[in-house]
């Protein structure tokens, strides 16, 4: 790989502006590409399999319409008094105007809602009043028939009387036609007494019946008595926009049309807010904070080479490279959903690896020169070494990203295979074009101070001197406790999804999600659908009554506020619900009644109860019930990914340094780094430590794919610090430098360019901490600190640390091992023999540098293989 890197490097060199506008033909075909097929992003997450998702495709398919996203729209009065009759026109007519929006299924009129309730309230009223009458005239009714029943005895008791006086004086057959005709009487009005109690026995039914549907439909208007559209002093009102599409493939172009519809809203004296689900847009991929960060990069450029023409060649090189792997990854957005963050992150990671691969090979050319090296002679073996060390780095990198494919998360595959394809770019581009324009800038690589000491004893290696022993157990020590303290907060992380409290407080979301949550109550920002699937259908006349028992139900749970029906289906053995939770939806209680709403069901277990719910299955769907089912799938594979990250550390490890302690000490290295990035991360975004200083005004969970892309990134730049620092020392130990000798060796001739390199990563990634995307921020600050912690405290504090104390065993690999191992140069070594560091046009270097490359190729060329063990500080 290494000689075919160098004869690319030289190809690179004489055909510069080749390579140049090849590159550039490329980028335009990425962006023409993206143009043309790029399709819509969205700002919702989807995991196959989720509950979540299971219960929403069933109200799709027994619910029609229940599936589609929901945004909210929040009018308020300005000063605060309550809406006019004009105001409130004017909104229902702009809520009128966007149901006409093609891809929207409906609007909720906030005012037609609460018209509508109060109807509703004032026939419950108006039939409790006539239910009321109705008893108060059948009392009198059974009163008036009690009265005449009881007077139609007395004439019974006369006339018996009477019968039975005739019947004593003999005298009762003269009078027998006179008593059967008063017999007769008092029969027929016995019998219609009968027939007025028999009326009024059935109108008493019928009130009956008619108060317990009243008492169902108020047990239904009292558990949805909170669920309002407009607040209590009616200075703000919530309008519903229903899309036909789910969150997921609801298209940015719809989104747009709709808050351009609100934006343009002009209502004297009405502010106009909307929720995420509207507003959610990647519009401006970089921003202020994160071109600051690539000023910093610049800037560390400058320092690092002293001159400005060479610290634009990476910024250069990067900025092509972002183009053509974000431009051409989204080009395929239209087949493959991806989620708004997916571009951010091949954003991120193309500007940092470009920038830094560049460093790389750009460093390696200026040193060769001030040896004396002739130019293109230099620049094909600085492709071939330090781009070959390139190519191995960012294939870490590469895997590492492609691996969390395995997580069998669709979204975070995608967002894996998008930055891997940014790094693959950043690669070739980094052993293509960093070579043409090196060729093309030519000796101005070097400032004209630097070149004018080319080949001076000064470039010569100083004399190395292994550090003392106490220095390194306390610096191994302070270096463990320190990145343990820092990783403490880490055990308590909680995974979710910002909601829009998290946004920038001057961000319409915010606006909005504060203002339902002052009016209308937090848990109104993310309501639940919860679905009761009955064992049996009901009689049509039973549908009210079973909603209010499954209402009242859903009432004795904690933490829940309101409840509403919100459909039946056709068959009635499948009901759905509207449940406003007591908070909003990232927050501990909403994500334990979410649990305890499943752990319910089926209800009273699978047999019958005595208020007929016994086996009712219960459901749960929604935004806050997706994110708390998403956000428990990737806290599940977090273990797997780490388990297949570190198999694959050490690996790679053995591999590349021919030694079974090293890689341990760097995975160790690397999940400490890790661990403590976490726990950074949770004390910033969830405990909200220096909660102003980072922008985070409301705390909460710790964005929850976060951790995972995280751990992928920084493993792959781990293992890229430990190759250009530890590689250094396994050189040096192979070439006969004694082994705690070789530990200082590989760190003085690695440490500048990875402290350049870890700064240009952590201020692009640091540029992102301050995005005005919400789901970047949590990305952008692990990603930086955890570079910060694995390359200055990790790669050159604890692991020469370790190593020094380790000694020659550090290197030690079984015999057996070390045969079946094929023999890695990722340093281009052999490529670095067979190219003297001076060529053959130049001036004789200074006798001081000419010894020390002499004596550096003996050494190279005497150093066998096969001494790779033996104790040389003994």
């Amino acid at each position: 790989m290494a000689e075919l890197l160098y004869r690319i490097g030289r190809f690179s060199v004489r055909r510069a502006w080749l390579v140049l506008v090849g590159w550039l033909a490329v980028l335009a075909l990425a962006g023409g590409a993206f143009l043309a097929f790029g399709g819509t992003l969205t700002q919702s997450m989807s995991i196959p399999g989720t509950e979540t998702e299971r219960v929403t495709e069933q109200l799709d398919a027994r619910l029609d319409g229940l599936g589609g996203a929901t945004g909210t729209a929040v009018f308020q009065s300005v000063d605060g008094s309550a809406l006019s009759e004009t105001q409130r026109a004017e909104i229902t007519a702009l809520l009128a105007d966007i149901s006409e929006i093609d891809g929207v299924a409906d609007v909720v009129d906030p005012f037609a809602a609460a018209s509508a309730r109060e109807d509703q309230a004032a026939q419950l009223a108006d039939g409790t009043a006539q239910i009321e009458a109705g008893r108060a005239e059948l009392d009198a009714g059974q009163a008036q028939l009690d009265a005449a029943r009881t007077q139609l005895d007395a004439g019974r008791a006369q006339l018996d009387a009477a019968v039975a006086q005739a019947k004593a004086a003999g005298a009762y057959e003269q009078a027998a036609t006179q008593f059967d005709a008063q017999q007769a009487q008092i029969d027929a009005g016995a019998a219609e007494l009968d027939a007025q109690q028999a009326q009024l026995d059935a109108g008493a039914e019928k009130l009956d019946a008619s108060a317990a549907e009243l008492d169902d439909g108020t047990r239904l208007m009292d558990a949805a008595a909170e669920i309002r559209t407009v607040s209590a002093d009616e200075s703000a009102a919530i309008g519903a926009v229903m899309f036909e599409d789910d969150l997921f493939s609801l298209s940015s172009e719809l989104k747009a049309d709709v808050a351009a519809a609100l934006d343009g809203a002009d209502i004297d004296g009405v502010s106009v807010d909307y929720s995420s689900e509207i507003a959610a847009s990647i519009d401006g991929l970089i921003g202020i904070g994160e071109i600051v960060g690539v000023l910093i990069a610049a800037l560390v450029l400058i320092i690092v080479f002293r001159a400005l023409l060479p610290a634009t060649l990476p910024i250069i090189s990067s900025f092509i490279g972002v183009g053509i792997g974000v431009a051409g990854s989204l080009a395929f957005s239209g087949v493959v959903d991806m989620t708004s963050v997916t571009p951010v992150l091949g954003v991120m990671l193309g500007l940092a690896v470009g920038i830094d691969y560049a460093l790389f090979i750009i460093n390696r050319h200026r040193r060769q020169l001030l040896a004396g090296m002739e130019l293109h002679e230099s620049i094909g073996l600085a492709n071939g070494t330090a781009g070959n060390a390139v190519v191995f780095a960012g294939s870490t990198v590469l895997v590492a990203l492609l691996a969390l494919n395995v997580t069998g998360i669709p979204f975070l595959g995608i967002m894996g295979t998008v930055g891997a394809v940014c790094v693959l770019v950043a690669v070739l581009i980094a052993v293509t074009l960093t070579p043409a324009l090196l060729g093309m800038i030519g000796p101005r690589v070097l400032s004209k101070r630097a070149r004018a000491e080319i080949g001076h004893e000064s470039h010569a290696a100083p004399k190395l001197t292994a550090m003392p022993t106490w220095r390194a157990i306390v610096t191994a020590v302070v270096s463990v406790v320190l990145l343990l303290v820092i990783a403490i907060p880490a055990l308590s992380m909680r995974l979710g999804l910002p909601d829009g409290s998290s946004e920038s407080p001057d961000s319409t979301p915010y606006r909005a999600y504060t203002a339902v949550a002052e009016a209308f109550g937090p848990g109104q920002n993310g309501p639940l659908l919860v679905t009761a699937t009955l064992p049996d259908a009901v009689a049509e006349d039973e549908i009210v009554a079973t909603q209010a028992d499954l209402a009242e139900w859903l009432m004795g749970i904690d933490d829940v506020v309101a409840v509403a029906p919100a459909g039946v289906s056709d068959e009635r053995d499948f009901f759905a619900f509207q449940l406003v939770p007591s908070d909003g939806p990232s927050s501990e209680s909403t994500e334990t009644l979410v649990h305890e709403l499943r752990g319910q069901s089926p209800i009273g277990g699978d047999e019958a109860s005595a208020d007929g719910l016994g086996g009712v299955e219960l459901g749960v769907a929604g935004s806050a019930s997706g994110n708390v089912d998403i956000s428990a799938k990737l806290a599940g594979v977090l273990p797997l990914y780490l388990a297949v990250v570190v198999g694959l550390s050490l690996v790679i490890l053995i591999l590349v340094f021919r030694s079974i302690l090293v890689p341990l000490i760097a995975t160790a290295g690397f999940v400490l780094s890790l661990f403590a990035a976490f726990g950074a991360t949770v004390a910033i975004f969830q405990w909200g430590w220096l909660g102003e200083v980072f922008g985070v005004h409301n705390p909460g969970p710790v964005l929850n794919f976060a951790p995972i892309i995280v751990m992928g990134v920084l493993f792959g730049l781990a293992m890229d610090y430990q190759l250009f620092l530890v590689s250094g020392m396994r050189e040096a130990y192979v070439h006969g430098t004694p082994a705690r000798l070789a530990v200082v060796a590989g760190l003085r001739g690695g440490r500048a360019v990875v402290t350049a390199a870890a700064i240009i990563m952590a201020a692009v990634f640091g540029g992102f901490v301050f995005s005005h995307l919400t789901m970047v921020r949590p990305l952008g600050f692990g990603l930086a600190i955890g570079v910060l912690f694995d390359a200055f405290v990790v790669r050159m504090l604890l692991t020469p640390a370790i190593m020094h104390l380790l000694g020659p065993a550090a290197w030690w690999l079984p015999k057996w091992l070390d045969r079946l191992l094929p023999d890695v140069d990722v340093e281009g070594a052999a490529l670095e023999r067979s190219h003297p560091v001076h060529g053959a046009n130049q001036a004789a270097p200074a006798p001081a540098a000419a010894s020390a490359a002499a004596a550096s190729a003996a050494a190279a060329a005497a150093a066998p293989k096969a001494q790779l063990s033996p104790d040389r500080d003994a």
